[in-house]
């Protein structure tokens, strides 16, 4: 199987995700200690920054947004719909993504949602290259 340029960026969106809960998790450490940390979560824990909550919530959107973009990529490169549109759209959403997580981090709504509907739009690219095929 050959590494196409779509591939290429489903796997550091892939890898970018993986690394999403080093920032929250550095914030719980920081603010708890590593002992609590590693303990099991109780009531008692004091919360974490207003950022590492967001950051926490980014990573799991990620996720989900992941779950969907993923196998589109995976079955246009099965069925070779490679496109210089399908570059650009794999291109596009590792780009709506890390700013999304920046920006929601950061607190920055109107910015977190125009990045969001960016990596909807380039998922949406996937699945109209691959209907279109029907």
């Amino acid at each position: 199987m050959t590494l196409t340029p779509e591939l290429f960026f489903l796997t550091l969106v892939v890898l970018a995700t993986a690394l999403m809960w080093v920032p929250y998790v550095v914030a719980r450490v920081l603010g708890q200690g590593l002992g609590r940390t590693l303990a099991n979560p109780a009531a008692s824990n004091p919360p974490l920054p207003a950022w590492a909550q967001r950051a926490r919530q980014a990573h799991a959107n990620a996720i989900e947004n992941l779950a969907v973009f993923a196998p589109l990529v995976l079955v246009a490169h099965a069925v070779g719909a490679g496109s210089p549109a399908t570059v650009f759209a794999a291109q596009l959403y590792l780009g709506a993504r890390l700013a999304h997580y920046v920006v929601y981090a950061a607190g920055i709504p109107g910015v977190r949602t125009l990045a969001f509907l960016c990596g909807s739009a380039a998922t949406l690219v996937f699945a109209w290259v691959l209907l279109a095929r029907v």
